[in-house]
């Protein structure tokens, strides 16, 4: 049952509509569907990189689903280099697995978290990605949605990992 704070991250109209017609084809496609998502954090400046989709509300942690005959830690690197210009330089580390289930039914997502990258360029606009950027810990971006706070929350502040993302 989603919470108050996450009613303004409801898909509605023609996204909501997309979103469903999108996981109605990878429900045809696929029985169940995988993501990932990653925690990318800068010591130096104690700062995470988020981005905002195009045609999702809030801002997230990058991210995306795993491609049929791709392991998590691939996807993982991909999207973070198609969503943030970011390349890992060393090997994430796997925090936790979460049932999606404001997603569907049958929708999981591995969360990482990254300590070690390298950013080639900022993140420009795209079809895809709204913005994109570094936000200090202490100074998240209005509209930062209720799991990304739950996951920032697991790793730095030693809250229990939900089931649930």
């Amino acid at each position: 049952m989603a919470t108050d704070d996450e009613a303004a991250f409801r898909q509605a109209g023609w996204p909501g509509l997309r979103a469903r017609l999108f996981h109605l084809y990878f429900l045809l496609r696929r029985p169940m569907t995988l993501g990932v998502r990653g925690l990318i954090h800068d010591a130096a400046t104690n700062s995470v990189f988020l981005i905002r989709h195009t045609y999702v509300p809030g801002w997230q942690l990058p991210g995306g689903g795993v491609e049929i005959g791709e392991t998590l830690a691939e996807a993982l690197a991909r999207e973070l280099a198609e969503e943030g210009n970011i390349a890992l330089t060393a090997t994430p580390a796997l925090k936790s697995m979460h049932f999606n289930r404001r997603a569907s039914r049958r929708d999981h997502v591995g969360f990482y978290l990254i300590e070690h990258f390298s950013q080639t360029a900022p993140k420009l606009p795209d079809h895809e990605i709204a913005e994109a950027g570094f936000f200090p810990l202490g100074r998240l971006p209005q509209g930062t949605t209720p799991a990304t706070l739950r996951r920032i929350a697991e790793v730095f502040q030693g809250e229990p990992a939900s089931a649930y993302w």
